[in-house]
């Protein structure tokens, strides 16, 4: 086991700790990932958090796609690239997205993508942009369907900071829960039109998302 094994680990063991007690934190389908492998996981964007919240629920170490204006600051750039960030030139599944995905994928890697491209401005799932069905015809990878919900109360996209939802109080608005799905038929997806395709995929991350909302704690 190398370092950055044992230091992403870490985080794990962290972030498992701190979202359950801060943000009573709930996971579901973890048994949906495989172990090994090239897996696609695709999950609706609420909140700056959602990386760490979908590497807890997946329990493998994933790789994720970070805008390059992340890595500005040298200190916070090597803390995301030792926790297997990759730097693109904007969010989602963009042409260089696509490029870093498949060579990630062609390692044998759980990649996560946030196909809506950014993170909601208002807490509901936006339509997915095209790429992603280029993506999937590209590598015919598994692919895994992921709801997130109460990340965007905990912590939205116009707000600086998050608000806790402790473990130990009663319930608030930013609880966290997230849902994994059973993985999709890769094959299908690449045969269908992009609009189709599209459509499949939104359908799928959206029941995970519901799903996710009815496990938060409330």
């Amino acid at each position: 086991m190398t370092w950055r094994s044992l230091w992403y680990d870490f985080f794990h063991v962290a972030g498992m700790t701190g979202f359950t007690l801060g943000f009573s934190l709930r996971l579901e389908g973890t048994r949906y990932v495989p172990k090994t492998g090239p897996v696609l996981v695709i999950a609706n964007h609420q909140s700056f958090v959602d990386p760490w919240i979908v590497g807890l629920a997946v329990k493998r170490h994933l790789t994720y796609l970070a805008r390059k204006t992340l890595f500005r600051n040298p200190r916070f750039a090597a803390v995301i690239r030792s926790l297997n960030a990759v730097s693109i030139d904007q969010e989602g599944v963009g042409k260089e997205g696509i490029k870093t995905v498949i060579d990630q994928l062609q390692q044998g890697r759980a990649v996560l993508v946030f196909p809506e491209g950014s993170r909601t401005p208002d807490g509901q799932m936006h339509p997915l942009r095209p790429g992603i069905h280029l993506l999937i015809k590209r590598t015919r990878a598994l692919v895994v369907p992921v709801g997130i919900a109460g990340a965007y109360h905990a912590w939205p996209i116009w707000r600086r900071y998050p608000i806790p939802a402790p473990l130990f109080l009663p319930p608030r608005p930013g609880t966290i829960a997230v849902a994994i799905g059973p993985p999709l038929d890769s094959q299908k997806l690449a045969a269908m039109e992009r609009d189709e395709c599209g459509t499949e995929l939104f359908a799928a991350i959206h029941k995970m998302h519901i799903r996710a909302e009815q496990l938060r704690r409330q």
